[in-house]
């Protein structure tokens, strides 16, 4: 299975956990893809069988600026990837509660109005916990590749 991994980070942590990720699920068997500047037609290349968003929150609780350009095509474009499994691991810094991993509810509702389907809870990390995010998501990325294989 073709895993497309998008990314979104400021100063590297979701970068670093999205690295991680795609070798955890290569490791796993899946061919994973992760481009930090993909643009959509980059992804509608690589023709994913699934999508993997990893993301920080920035500002007031948006995206960071290397994702917005194609969560902005993705929402006005709408590719046809209905059905298509999807996850996100969202960190954030529940010290700001108001937009404590906002950036990954953005992702999540643009999956849903892509129509992709959830395979399992966003995972979020915190940065006022974890002290490796990288670590702190194998769990859930075990959990992912499973989802993926049933």
């Amino acid at each position: 299975m073709k895993i497309a991994i998008l990314s979104g980070s400021v100063y590297g942590a979701a970068e670093e956990v999205a690295r991680h990720a795609q070798k955890v699920l290569e490791t796993a068997g899946f061919e994973a893809w992760h481009n930090p500047r993909a643009s959509l037609a980059d992804i509608v290349a690589f023709a994913p069988q699934a999508f993997l968003a990893v993301t920080s929150t920035t500002g007031m609780g948006e995206l960071p600026d290397n994702l917005q350009p194609l969560y902005f095509a993705l929402r006005d474009q709408l590719p046809n990837w209905r059905g298509l499994p999807g996850a996100v691991i969202s960190l954030g810094d529940s010290s700001y509660a108001d937009t404590y991993c906002a950036g990954g509810e953005l992702l999540s509702e643009l999956f849903a109005e892509l129509g992709l389907r959830e395979v399992q809870p966003m995972l979020r990390l915190d940065a006022s916990e974890t002290v490796d995010p990288e670590a702190d998501a194998e769990p859930w990325l075990a959990d992912l590749s499973a989802a993926l294989r049933a």
